[in-house]
């Protein structure tokens, strides 16, 4: 087999992951088949309407341009569980739990098959990029995170794993100084309330790649109002279109479990170290003054914009202003904040990092904790005119005996594109 037959074939097994079996799909001769096939029975599946597609399109036509050519690989059911309306309410179904389809909406992506798939990988490419270090690669590396996840979750193989996917107790210090009326609970939140994760992401729950969600909220055209809904445990991605550009690339939540892993090839993973990375540069380049400065009062245990608390900023900015720090600390600033932004198309992404380089000197950096990013209730936050980045550390729900990251980006005035008040 040739290497790029090979990167093809790990690239279908990544999406694929161990979901399939879990989730009644068997693997024959390389593609997929349900599991009760051979029982099934009623009319034949019905053909769905058929999209344009233009190969030759660029910027937000190539985007609508795969978008269709994913949805002229489903039958009619299938796209009427994809194309939905971009109202509030499924705009903003999104969660970092592993709750399936009861928190987010969409074709879920173990329901696919091998050509189903590479079509929708390609919806992602067209709109986070393909090259190294774009929101494409960190999405494939993030379900390759959520099926090691599963894999120690289902076998119990990780010695920390626990056995009822209960989650874990939080700390005595930070019980101690979370504020109700402020702080989110320093409980893990990666596992429903009496709802235990299956192995494998069967089911309504669990982990893994095939427990991931792909919608189209609104008609994808090059001149309308739509939104690509991207998500599963551990992943939101919200990018809105309007009049052919991207009106808004938030909210954005990115997490990991674990954070670092080894495949059985030697190839070391860890999805989430240029965000992480970025943080501490910054961070340590404060001075103690600085340092006090920017210390919060508060403990978190959770990011404070993560799912159902749109539009909730904080009235007033906290820690210390990006204004007051030397040209070297704002650059460090401006690239700590990149990695999420990076996250969407380079044209896009470039327009927005032009925004909150404007704004930099109204811009606040504060953190929570420890600086090191490596114990439960480390907190970073970068708070702009526009700006909103988020970054805590968690003890693990799986890997007990780890930290792992839950971030979010927001941006106060283009999250959903600016469609939806939540005043």
């Amino acid at each position: 087999m040739s290497k790029e037959r090979t990167r093809r074939a790990r690239s279908r097994r990544a999406w694929r992951g161990i979901a399939g079996v879990a989730a009644g799909v068997v693997l024959v001769g390389g593609g997929f088949v349900a599991a009760n096939a051979a029982t099934t029975t009623g009319d034949a599946k019905k053909a769905g309407v058929h999209y344009p597609v233009d190969k030759k399109a660029s910027g937000v036509a190539a985007v609508v341009s795969a978008a269709n050519a994913f949805l002229n690989t489903l039958d009619s059911d299938q796209q009427a569980a994809t194309v939905l309306d971009f109202s509030q309410a499924n705009a903003t179904a999104w969660s970092n739990l592993p709750c399936g389809s009861t928190c987010r909406p969409g074709i879920q992506f173990s329901s696919l098959s091998d050509e189903q798939l590479a079509a929708a990988e390609n919806v992602l490419k067209a709109a986070l990029g393909s090259g190294k270090d774009t929101g494409y690669e960190h999405v494939l590396e993030t379900l390759k995170a959520d099926d090691v996840l599963a894999s120690a979750q289902s076998t119990g193989s990780d010695p920390a794993a626990p056995t009822d996917g209960a989650s874990s107790a939080p700390s005595a210090d930070a019980s101690a100084s979370a504020s109700a009326s402020a702080v989110p609970s320093a409980t893990p939140t990666d596992v429903p309330t009496g709802a235990p994760p299956s192995g494998g992401g069967g089911g309504l729950g669990g982990y893994g790649s095939g427990v991931y969600f792909l919608a189209f909220l609104g008609t994808p055209s090059a001149d309308g109002t739509w939104q690509l809904h991207f998500g599963g445990h551990h992943l939101a991605v919200n990018v809105t279109y309007k009049d052919g550009k991207v009106a808004g690339a938030s909210p954005f939540f990115t997490g990991v479990e674990p954070t670092s892993w080894t495949d059985d090839d030697g190839t070391t993973h860890a999805p989430m170290a240029k965000f992480r990375d970025g943080l501490l540069r910054l961070t340590s380049s404060l001075s103690t003054a600085q340092l006090a400065k920017a210390k919060l009062s508060e403990s978190f245990g959770d990011v404070l914009l993560g799912p159902g608390e749109d539009g909730q900023f904080p009235a007033t900015k906290e820690g210390i202003k990006a204004g007051s720090l030397s040209a070297k600390q704002k650059k460090l600033v401006l690239e700590a904040i990149h990695p999420w932004v990076a996250d969407v198309d380079d044209a896009t992404a470039k327009q927005l990092m032009k925004t909150y380089a404007k704004e930099l000197d109204q811009t606040y950096v504060a953190y929570s904790g420890g600086t090191g990013l490596d114990t439960q209730g480390d907190y970073v936050r970068i708070d702009g005119p526009s700006v909103w980045v988020e970054f805590v550390c968690q003890n693990g729900v799986v890997y007990r005996d780890q930290v792992h990251y839950h971030t979010v980006y927001r941006d106060h005035t283009r999250d959903y594109g600016s469609e939806f008040s939540f005043s």
